[in-house]
């Protein structure tokens, strides 16, 4: 076993030191700070895998690979019979610009880590160390993996189980850093953790061009494509259950090139997202039929697409309260935040817990006015010393799930 860098030098009979936190802050800080100055998204992230996995490879792991083009694993086999558990991290980045004065801002214009992943990357190092300098502690194992692709539909995550990630796995779990909670704080909810989401894209055709000043004489499709979406606003709360969260948002809006003539063509789109998967089948149907109908009623024809629907994270009982139990034990019961409410975010960890339970935590990430902006946005940071406390938790989580539900 190759000891970790750090504590080459600090041994007893024998054997590497045991990580303090300060230690496994200074071996995650680097690599999350490469991660987010080199940024790429969707499946190709060939500079971010080799990286990691070389980074994976001199402490002493087996790596894996491929899996999903560039993902990879590495397994932890411990001293005594047990389950095999699965921890999944995402690497992919976002096509947004880094807005960041930082010495490890992006150096790759228009993209950047805004949401996380490479912390998460950073955290699943860290677990994977701390499980093998516990594998006497440890019954079965647990296979540590690395997934592409998390923020763009299609996702990675189902490639990642079609070719086999989740094979012979009991229960799998993550994490997502949270700028709402401060670092060392803990976001647990059983149940629906985020939405179930879809995108949606509606063209409202005529076939022919027409003038400003007689749109009686064509079809208006300005006009019709925002009674469309205005009709669209008014669905949740009306049509659906009010005590069951949904929200459906436009963000394009596309037609036209000249202010006196109508276009033949307009399009617009968004997504759909609720909490629920039987009122997001029946939102679908009603969009797909109150466009249909107000088609029908101007004379224009209309066409609804929707993309790949991303299933609501759902988290299991009986992992949240392993994590519940793991986090009070070694960080106190003030380090738990219970949510009420799910996200309406999306996160395509929900695909592998369609297939096992599991569970996904909130970790806490910010402590300051740079770290309280929202994911996605082009300030996002977080708070550093929220990885080796996340990668402790899940390390703890996994060792006492693996113990309490043994084969």
């Amino acid at each position: 076993m190759i000891p970790v860098t750090s504590h080459a030098d600090a041994r007893t009979n024998g054997l590497p030191a045991p990580l303090t936190d300060r230690a496994l802050f200074e071996l995650l800080q680097p690599l999350r700070r490469h991660l987010h100055q080199h940024p790429e998204i969707g499946f190709a992230l060939d500079h971010t895998s080799q990286h990691v996995r070389a980074w994976l490879e001199a402490h002493g792991f087996a790596v894996t690979h491929p899996i999903a083009k560039t993902g990879f694993f590495v397994e932890i086999h411990g001293a005594h019979p047990g389950p095999m558990l699965g921890y999944r991290a995402d690497m992919d980045a976002l096509p947004i610009q880094d807005a960041k004065d930082v010495p490890y801002a992006s150096t790759i214009p228009g993209r950047a880590h805004l949401c996380g992943h490479d912390a998460h990357t950073a955290i699943a190092c860290g677990v994977a160390l701390l499980l093998r300098e516990h594998r006497d502690d440890l019954h079965g194992g647990v296979r540590v993996f690395f997934q592409p692709n998390e923020e763009s539909a299609p996702s990675g995550a189902p490639v990642m189980i079609e070719e086999g990630v989740l094979d012979g796995l009991s229960a799998v779990f993550a994490l997502h850093v949270d700028p709402a909670l401060s670092a060392g704080k803990f976001g647990l909810r059983v149940g629906p953790l985020t939405a179930a989401a879809t995108m949606f894209e509606v063209r409202v055709k005529s076939g022919l061009a027409g003038h400003s000043a007689r749109p009686h004489e064509t079809v208006d499709t300005i006009w019709l494509a925002t009674q469309i979406l205005q009709q669209y606003y008014q669905l949740a709360g009306r049509v659906t259950d009010a005590r069951k969260t949904s929200i459906l948002t436009a963000c394009r809006f596309e037609g036209g090139d000249a202010y006196n003539v109508i276009p033949p063509e307009v399009m617009f789109g968004g997504t759909l997202r609720t909490a629920s998967k039987g009122t997001h089948r029946m939102l679908l149907e009603k969009l797909r039929r109150v466009a249909g109908a107000l088609g029908a009623l101007y004379g224009a024809d209309v066409d609804v697409e929707f993309g790949d629907t991303l299933p609501p994270v759902v988290n299991n009982a009986a992992c949240i309260d392993t994590v519940r139990k793991a986090a009070t034990a070694r960080y106190g019961q003030e380090s738990v935040r219970d949510l009420r409410l799910p996200s309406m975010g999306g996160e395509d960890f929900s695909f592998y817990l369609e297939t096992l339970p599991g569970a996904m935590v909130r970790i806490g990430s910010s402590c300051s006015p740079e770290t309280r902006y929202p994911l996605h946005h082009a300030l996002f940071d977080l708070d550093e010393t929220a990885m080796p406390l996340a990668a402790r938790l899940m390390c703890d989580t996994l060792l006492s799930y693996a113990r309490t539900n043994g084969l």
